[in-house]
């Protein structure tokens, strides 16, 4: 397939570089369309740098302004060149995690009307017109309620982006996946941090790093290793969320992680064929 157009959908600042940043650099640099849509500006994020901690919504509340630029760095160290924010840059509003006040304001995404997010993604989709489509899983990857959010509109959107009732002409996404994090990658992973010293905390369990994914639910494994230095470069622009040393990084936890550049998926919606357990998809694009 040589006119390969791919549209990722994050719900914050950072999330693409982190789960996907890989990916995105690689399917950039091989030529394909990328398109990326981002949900909020990433308000609630909780800031590590100390000389930057003015920016929380508790004082200044300018983090969401702060991290479009950082965002911007990232787009530029992976390649990508189409970037939008769902309904305009502040349509939404970062929600924090679940049971906080932030997550009671009715701008807040995972208070947002569904259907009427899905139709402005959709709206973006018959522009763009990819053939393949990524964001998280039912679960948001690790609950937080603007990747659930973001997981039921896209799938929506998809659906919406076909039907003749919406204005302009129907596009018919051809493959959708979900973002995946492996059990026994994260196992692995964590085996490996624990065995030398290093500057962040080691996990002590899968659920320190990510829900995870059950093996035998995921579909595509994407070797992205020639982009890890764009994905750890992209990774280091997010200064406010993301602590890289070496290749390890933390969040806000202090929990170290890997900066892998083998990035997995689960095939939700598209063409596939029989394999043998444990055998990958190796392309987001395979039998388009």
């Amino acid at each position: 397939m040589t006119d390969r157009r791919l549209m990722m959908v994050h719900a914050h600042p950072d999330d693409e570089s982190i789960v996907t940043g890989a990916t995105l650099a690689k399917y950039a640099a091989e030529g394909a369309g990328v398109t990326l849509v981002t949900c909020t500006l990433g308000e609630e994020g909780e800031v590590i740098p100390a000389d930057l901690a003015h920016l929380t919504a508790d004082r200044d509340d300018t983090l969401g302004d702060h991290r479009v630029g950082e965002l911007d760095k990232a787009c530029v160290s992976l390649g990508v060149r189409d970037h939008r924010f769902l309904g305009g840059a502040g349509h939404y509003r970062d929600s924090g995690m679940a049971g906080t006040p932030s997550a009671e304001r009715p701008e807040a995404f995972c208070n947002a009307d569904a259907e009427e997010a899905a139709r402005l993604l959709a709206e973006i989709v018959r522009e763009v017109r990819p053939h393949v489509v990524v964001s998280y899983d039912e679960y948001g990857g690790y609950g937080h309620p603007d990747h659930v959010q973001a997981h039921r509109i896209t799938r929506r959107a998809c659906v919406k982006a076909g039907e003749r009732s919406m204005p302009g002409t129907p596009w018919q996404v051809r493959k959708l996946y979900a973002i995946a994090q492996p059990v026994s990658v994260i196992e692995a992973s964590i085996a490996r941090l624990n065995e030398e010293a290093g500057p962040f905390t080691p996990p002590a369990a899968v659920s320190d790093i990510a829900r995870g994914t059950p093996d035998e639910l995921v579909t595509t494994r994407i070797d992205a290793t020639d982009h890890w230095a764009a994905k750890a470069l992209a990774m280091r622009a997010h200064a406010t969320q993301i602590t890289v040393d070496g290749e390890r990084f933390a969040l806000s936890n202090d929990i170290a992680q890997e900066i892998d550049a083998v990035e997995y998926f689960t095939l939700l919606l598209g063409p596939t064929r029989r394999r043998a357990a444990g055998e990958f998809e190796t392309d987001l694009f395979e039998g388009l």
